[in-house]
């Protein structure tokens, strides 16, 4: 990394001297893209992918990260932040939303590290007594553990620590391996089986790199939010602290960050969808702060997906409303008698629900409660399936409207 600051500081002096002597214009352009490639490929060759990167700069970065790109960006993120948050507040029980979208990240967050489940699986785990025999749904469902761990620890203090950081990760895997104590970890292309990153080896080093990034999330250095949660969430994914479950473990640490800066009062913005949509990109703009420190092309990427992702939560939660107000009137046309705003939130928890859902609510007890869900499937609100011994209902148009 010295190497390239002192690579562009020469840069930087012969573009000065190019115009102090009065080169032709075309000439200057063709030696200024002649020096530009040449310190590409210095920089490729300067950085061993092989080598553990101990070197790995500590925070805060000396590279400009307020650019006047960053801050545009950032203005126009925050604002699409703010009109979601604002709308989460109009929900009419915002717990409504929770469990349904916990399950979607969990699932896109574990898709992106290759542990593969269905919505059906989740769907259905969260709400049968059934044990979960499907190691990668049992993984999927951690991740909520692993967030709801994180939310403790903010409620209890209000800052991030490298200690959540272990107890989330070893929630997400279910073991107690903490700190990666063992060399040889390497991150490798899946396709070309080929080396593209060592992180840092030896677990001082990996204590006293966290230690810094702990430093560094809980520093007020009036740095915008936004753009200190894309410098984050690359220190932590460089530092790469835990033998598995990394980048599930930060991507948690990106929404905690936001809830404890105040830009969210719960964790309803993740941006797993995002990731997956643009994976190459990612990997590839992680890549280039580490060989090139390429900050600002990073930091654009992360506040564009803040961006995106904030306006499909908006979209997504409108969605919901406007369906939580055609099945209230629904119900209150065809089944007057049983309906209730409790009965009407308990259906819209998340998409699978069963009799005890109703009794544990205070609705009915189990005979009635079984009624009333047999007389919500006569018009088509809900839909019978058996799993195991258990008969679940499902919200038809809830479900199919998370899954898009």
């Amino acid at each position: 990394m010295i190497k390239y600051f002192v690579i562009e500081y020469f840069f930087h002096v012969y573009v000065i001297y190019m115009l102090y002597i009065r080169v032709e214009i075309i000439d200057f352009f063709r030696h200024v893209c002649y020096y530009k490639i040449i310190i590409i490929l210095l920089i490729n060759m300067t950085f061993n992918r092989e080598k553990p990167y101990n070197e790995l700069p500590k925070l805060p970065t000396k590279t400009d990260i307020e650019t006047k790109a960053i801050l545009k960006a950032a203005i126009a993120s925050r604002a699409a932040l703010a009109t979601t948050a604002a709308l989460c507040k109009q929900l009419p029980n915002e717990a409504i939303f929770y469990n349904a979208i916990f399950l979607q990240e969990a699932k896109d967050s574990s898709e992106i590290e290759n542990i593969i489940t269905t919505n059906d699986d989740l769907y259905q785990a969260m709400s049968s007594d059934k044990a979960i025999t499907n190691p990668n749904t049992r993984e999927v469902l951690h991740y909520i553990d692993a967030l709801w761990v994180g939310m403790k620890s903010l409620d209890k203090r209000k800052l991030l620590s490298t200690n959540t950081f272990i107890k989330m990760a070893n929630t997400i895997k279910e073991n107690n391996q903490g700190i990666r104590e063992h060399p040889g970890v390497k991150i490798v292309n899946k396709n070309t089986k080929k080396v593209i990153y060592t992180p840092p080896e030896g677990k001082e080093i990996i204590f006293d790199k966290l230690k810094n990034l702990e430093e560094y999330i809980n520093l007020n250095d009036g740095v915008d939010p936004l753009v200190k949660m894309a410098v984050i969430h690359y220190q932590f994914e460089a530092i790469h602290p835990f033998s598995d479950g990394n980048g599930r473990t930060g991507r948690i640490i990106n929404i905690l960050f936001l809830v404890l800066k105040d830009l969210l009062d719960h964790p309803m913005l993740f941006l797993s969808k995002y990731i997956i949509d643009n994976k190459n990109e990612y990997y590839i703009k992680l890549r280039e702060v580490t060989e090139q420190n390429k900050w600002e092309e990073w930091i654009l990427y992360m506040l564009k997906g803040i961006e995106e992702t904030s306006i499909y939560t908006k979209d997504k939660i409108t969605q919901v409303v406007d369906l939580m107000l055609e099945t209230k009137h629904k119900m209150r046309n065809e089944l007057p008698k049983i309906y209730s705003k409790e009965l009407l939130e308990v259906l819209f928890m998340q998409p699978y629900c069963k009799i005890s859902s109703l009794e544990d609510a205070g609705i009915a007890k189990r005979q009635t409660a079984s009624e009333y869900l047999q007389k919500l499937e006569k018009i088509g609100l809900l839909k019978s399936i058996k799993v195991g011994k258990e008969t679940l209902y499902v919200n038809k148009k809830f479900y199919s409207l998370l899954k898009d």
